[in-house]
């Protein structure tokens, strides 16, 4: 599992690295759901001519001795300055544009250009570029205004890319020509007016374009095409009867249906002059988004040590914590992204986010079902020879088994039937493997019910640990307790056996013993030995059960049972007399 975080990394990387139109929609939305709508600054105001506007002055377009009438009115009515996001680009038939072009002189006038793709470009005003003249969008052609209209205001190119999900988010400040020379935004050229700017200075890196500055206001930071993050700011707006344009500059444009195209934007279908208007509060923000040169190569940085986290406290701290802590490094990515999208800096979170939750459900499945296999392994290997809700205990903890071998303190049960071999030759295979397995049963309910594991049979002899592979406590009393049920047990069966049983308790190694393809649990040691050694002294002692020093000596061995001190013993492996016990 270790492996495979790499190949992860990397598959849910590419759609990060190559702007896969999903990812880019995805981080778009997120922009959008995060960005705050700042105040409006105060200083402008849109002029709607609506369809009432419209249908009293006879239909559209306005004569333009009318036009000209409406921006002595604005101006009449305190305006600072008046922005036509129309544009003018053929001769009024009813002689009205000398009236209209002395009308747009007597105040800052900027009106509207349009691209119509036919290679044709309006001149070039004063530009300065700080660096190299690279970045920037090239205009494939504009439809100029009349030259008697454009030589008493400036123009401006009205245009409103819209991005893969054909919203319309990002606004060039100045437009490249294949000559590179620039054609300015409208909504650029609205500051040139209000200042009576000859020049506009572009500063850029080796990415692109910087950002853009224009004197009397801030140097507005802009991505490497030169385009500006708009805020969509809720600009006041009036009509030709109220004119509440009082000290504002003032953006007019067309809101009768048919006559100047919606564009799709976040904050709904809007017309042309209102997104220019959204443009130039936009460039007023202090904290105005926008996408840093490095946003790229911070959101791979982000996405690998995010993802990475997700991957590793999952596959190493288990399910329960390694989902908690997951879901914790989930939100603080979220909280994370939210934080920096408000303070304006656009860095995107959202692929991030949604490869941790794909890391994390992989990482989840894998380790879900490596904990499955585990629990069938244990249930498997345990089932036979513990007590069902042992067995159970196991599987919800299988850290409590460590494979492989540890030392443990335990209590070791062994049992043997004696006179197995004469009874072989008296009775027929069929009769005497039925005694057994009848014997073997009876035992190994005992051992079950008094909370220890049949490690394994041997013939007609059984061997049984206590306190492994689960604690239990007071497992000497447990064994004890379970030595005396089954001889209990093997009486009342009227099978005509006799079952030794020896007991002893001490420390050994415990685990999957044997070879790389074949192995088993049980116990190796001393005490396993000397266990053993009990169980074939009974014979000579004359006892059923034999019981070692050690396990009586247990300090919470039950004071209940009778026992019965006998002769020590000498056994193999000793060099000292054994103390040994049965019960009475």
């Amino acid at each position: 599992m270790k492996r495979l975080l790499l190949p992860i990394l990397i598959i849910l990387s590419l759609p990060l690295l190559f702007q896969s139109t999903p990812t880019e929609i995805i981080k778009l939305k997120t922009f959008d759901a995060l960005i705050q709508t700042p105040e409006e600054s105060g200083n402008f105001v849109i002029l709607n001519i609506t369809e009432e506007d419209v249908e009293r002055e006879g239909g559209w377009p306005l004569p333009r001795q009318r036009l000209a009438e409406i921006q002595l009115q604005i101006l009449d009515k305190g305006a600072v300055g008046v922005g036509w996001v129309v544009s003018f680009p053929q001769a009024d038939r009813m002689g009205g544009d000398e009236m209209f072009a002395e009308a747009l002189s007597y105040a800052p006038s900027v009106i509207a250009m349009f691209e119509d793709g036919k290679g044709n470009y309006p001149a070039s005003p004063g530009t300065v570029v700080l660096g190299n003249d690279n970045g920037g969008i090239i205009s494939l052609g504009v439809k100029e205004n009349l030259p008697l209209l454009s030589n008493n205001s400036l123009q401006g190119l009205a245009v409103a890319p819209t991005d893969v999900d054909q919203l319309v988010r990002k606004i060039p400040l100045l437009i490249k020509t294949p000559n590179n020379e620039w054609i300015p935004s409208f909504g650029t050229q609205i500051y040139k007016a209000l200042f009576n700017v000859k020049t506009y200075i572009i500063k850029t890196n080796d990415n692109g374009i910087e950002e853009i500055s224009i004197r009397g206001i801030p140097p507005v930071k802009t991505d490497s095409f030169g385009r500006k993050w708009i805020s969509w700011v809720n600009t006041p707006q009036t009509t030709l009867n109220e004119m509440d344009v009082a000290g504002k500059f003032v953006f007019i444009g067309v809101t009768a249906p048919g006559i100047m195209p919606q564009v799709a934007t976040p904050s709904g279908l809007l017309e042309p002059h209102k997104i220019q208007a959204s443009l130039s509060e936009s460039i007023l923000l202090e904290n105005s988004p926008f996408i840093p040169d490095f946003a790229l190569a911070l959101e791979i940085l982000i996405f690998t040590i995010f993802v990475s986290l997700t991957w590793l406290v999952i596959n190493y701290l288990g399910i329960t914590k390694g989902v908690s802590l997951a879901v914790i490094l989930l939100f603080t990515t979220s909280l994370t992204g939210a934080y920096s999208i408000q303070k304006g800096y656009l860095i995107d979170f959202s692929w991030t986010f949604v490869s941790q939750f794909i890391t994390g459900a992989i990482a989840f499945y894998l380790n879900f079902r490596k904990q499955f296999k585990l629990r069938q392994q244990i249930k498997k290997q345990f089932e036979h020879y513990l007590d069902p809700r042992q067995v159970k205990k196991l599987q919800d903890n299988p850290g409590s088994l460590v494979l492989g071998g540890e030392r443990r303190y335990c209590t070791f049960l062994f049992t043997d039937v004696r006179g197995f071999t004469a009874m072989s030759e008296k009775l027929e295979p069929e009769e005497v493997t039925k005694i057994m397995n009848k014997a073997l049963t009876i035992q190994a309910d005992a051992v079950k019910e008094y909370g220890g594991m049949v490690d394994k049979y041997i013939g007609d002899a059984m061997m049984a640990i206590f306190n492994a592979p689960i604690d239990l406590p007071n497992h000497e009393t447990a064994a004890v307790l379970c030595a005396k049920e089954i001889q209990e047990n093997i009486k009342k069966a009227d099978i005509d056996v006799e079952i030794g049983v020896g007991v002893n308790t001490g420390y050994a190694v415990i685990g999957n013993m044997g070879s790389n393809t074949r192995f088993d649990y049980t116990a190796i040691g001393d005490a396993v030995n000397l266990a053993a050694r009990l169980e074939s002294s009974t014979k000579e002692v004359g006892e059923d059960i034999v019981i070692g020093y050690d396990t009586i000596n247990a300090k919470d061995f039950s004071d209940q049972i009778i026992l019965k001190e006998l002769n020590s013993i000498k056994v193999k492996g000793k060099e000292k007399s054994i103390n040994i016990y049965t019960i009475l």
